[in-house]
């Protein structure tokens, strides 16, 4: 099959899901391929422009899937709404690809149009809901980290937790009471996210200036 760039984007893709940021290499993704490490270049020059089109490709992604998420609000949805679609959106979309919060969270670097798109509609949105324009760029700064790094724990759970004895659990359940207790409630990741973007917007509005009559 001819090499593109496409199909060379989705075997680096496949080929970090395994090693990872550090590990993967142009030899690796020309082994998916099938062809040699040398051809690759012919389309792509080396690995930090084939991770920066990986980022692009997971960006617009979820570009496209906020887009589709904003477009399914009434028209009267309110900033915090419009928001927490996008973040919601984002969030979907790394999950799809494995390791796609490392990917993300370890290239900030890396110019991507993708990155600029998403930052700048939710600046637009921030905007639009009357945040300070000199607030507006931590807010999406701190939203957009919250997203990666809140997919990259999901990322990294392990995959079944590990073995406590009932002994060893009633240790730590007097020792930390409230994170092992039952005071705090136990939520699932879902519910824990969509509050958690709540809770920043909640602190978002606090920086908009009062109304004054």
């Amino acid at each position: 099959m001819k090499l593109t760039k496409e199909r060379i984007v989705d075997a680096g893709m496949a080929v970090f899901a395994e090693v990872g940021y550090q590990n993967l290499s142009m030899r690796q993704v020309a082994d998916r391929l099938d062809a040699h490490a040398g051809s690759l270049y012919y389309h792509v020059r080396g690995k930090e422009e084939l991770l920066a089109l990986m980022a692009d490709r997971v960006c617009r992604r979820a570009y496209d899937a906020g887009t589709a998420a904003l477009a399914a609000l009434p028209s009267s949805a309110a900033w915090p709404d419009r928001v927490e679609a996008q973040a919601t959106a984002l969030r979907l979309s790394i999950k799809e690809h494995p390791g796609g919060a490392q990917l993300l969270a370890e290239s900030p670097g890396k110019l991507s149009t993708g990155a600029l798109s998403l930052m700048e509609r939710l600046l637009g949105t921030l905007l639009d809901g009357g945040l300070p324009a000199e607030h507006c760029g931590i807010a999406a700064d701190t939203l957009l980290s919250h997203v990666t790094g809140f997919v990259l724990q999901e990322q990294n759970q392990p995959s079944s937790p590990p073995a406590v004895t009932a002994e060893l659990y009633a240790d730590l359940r007097e020792r930390f009471p409230l994170v092992m207790g039952e005071l705090i409630p136990r939520i699932g990741q879902d519910e824990k996210f969509t509050r958690s973007v709540r809770l920043l917007c909640t602190g978002f509005a606090a920086l908009k200036p009062p109304v004054t009559p």
